[in-house]
């Protein structure tokens, strides 16, 4: 027959490893959740990392589409929802080196991510 009296002592040893087991897998699952939450999240703001660049970049192609007489832009909106600002600054003033002729720097904006690219033309 069995013996009664070891089962009674090793029953609570099995619901001991059924925990630890259980507490290990559920530390996993949360911490790869959190770190591909994390990374989803990073790729959405690349995403709009690049249309603010893009809107920089139509700003500086606006200014050069007038060379003979550029002239600075305020902040105009596209139709992606995206915007630009572009200010020009003649050679030697502000932070323009002298010996250029003008310094032109474009500020692209997109759901509160700003992206600038700056030439000396």
């Amino acid at each position: 027959m069995f013996n009664f009296l070891n089962i009674k002592k090793e029953s609570g040893s099995a619901l001991y490893l059924a925990l630890v087991v259980m507490t290990v897998l559920l530390s996993m699952a949360l911490g790869l959740s959190s770190i591909s939450i994390g990374q989803m999240k990073t790729i959405k703001q690349m995403g709009n990392s690049v249309l603010a660049f893009c809107a920089a970049d139509a700003g500086i192609e606006i200014v050069l589409l007038n060379r003979d007489n550029p002239v600075s832009i305020p902040e105009t909106p596209l139709a992606n929802g995206a915007t630009y600002q572009v200010l020009v600054t003649a050679s030697g003033t502000g932070t323009c080196p002298a010996g250029n002729n003008y310094c032109i720097e474009s500020i692209g904006s997109y759901l509160g991510i700003r992206r600038a690219i700056a030439i000396i033309y």
